[in-house]
């Protein structure tokens, strides 16, 4: 099976995609296009060889750079090549360097892949909730910015991520972003007793907008109920699963 690349038409002339979990080599709970680490230092084979078909699939013969997720709003400028086994703990990265292919991976959050073609420079971000009502999103734009980029020329792409209809959270969750904002009231649905849908999605094409993010697609592409294409955290705890896997999703010049 060949690897499954999801393409934004909002980036249709940069090198992109968000990939799922079909054309890998994985085996057993996690088969497929598995790019999950779970704290291994060291890549594995199966693992290098994923990561090698995600590269070919979007930007054949690139460096891949990802990092150490921790659902922060901290964002990390690429100049130089990190040490694969010191890989900054942030939750966003940009570049005005070519030749290196910008990795996220998720399994339910917000993967958000930008872009300032005249300027050359590319943006990757993981937005979970956390992160989202953190600012990951206002984060990477102002790193580009930094870099050179212009707000009104960015064009940014919300890719496979745990659905309103799939994302059931309590009162709680929503007395936080509420609280936040008054405003944020729109980004949940009524649920059973004590509880609401939260659209993730949204929200974080809500983010960018505030930034000044004029151009935001999203995909519309829900992980937890499409098990045949995504890996999904939350669906395998419903399962009671021992495991879940992680897709990637990647940006390059």
């Amino acid at each position: 099976m060949t690897v499954e690349v999801n393409r934004a038409r909002a980036l249709d002339d940069v090198a992109h995609g968000f990939l799922g979990r079909r054309g890998g080599v994985s085996t057993g709970i996690t088969a497929g296009l598995d790019l999950g680490r779970r704290g291994q230092v060291e890549i594995g084979p199966d693992l290098a060889e994923n990561r090698r078909r995600a590269i070919a699939a979007v930007l054949p013969g690139a460096e891949l750079v990802t990092l150490y997720q921790v659902h922060s709003a901290d964002c990390a400028t690429l100049s130089v090549p990190w040490d694969d086994r010191e890989r900054p703990r942030a939750d966003a990265m940009v570049t005005d360097r070519p030749g290196f292919a910008l990795g996220i991976l998720t399994a339910d959050c917000a993967p958000v892949l930008l872009a300032d073609r005249n300027a050359g420079i590319i943006g990757a971000a993981h937005a979970g909730w956390k992160g989202a009502i953190g600012g990951v999103a206002d984060a990477t734009v102002a790193a580009m910015e930094k870099l050179g980029a212009d707000r009104d020329r960015i064009f940014a792409a919300i890719g496979p991520c745990i659905a309103r209809a799939s994302y059931e959270v309590d009162e709680a969750f929503q007395h936080r972003f509420e609280a936040d904002d008054p405003a944020n009231e729109r980004f949940f649905a009524s649920a059973r007793d004590g509880h609401a849908q939260f659209d993730l999605e949204g929200y974080v094409a809500h983010r960018l907008a505030t930034a000044g993010v004029r151009t935001i697609e999203m995909m519309g592409l829900d992980t937890y109920t499409d098990a045949d294409r995504f890996y999904s955290f939350r669906r395998a705890t419903h399962r009671g699963e021992p495991d879940y896997g992680r897709q990637i999703s990647i940006i390059g010049i």
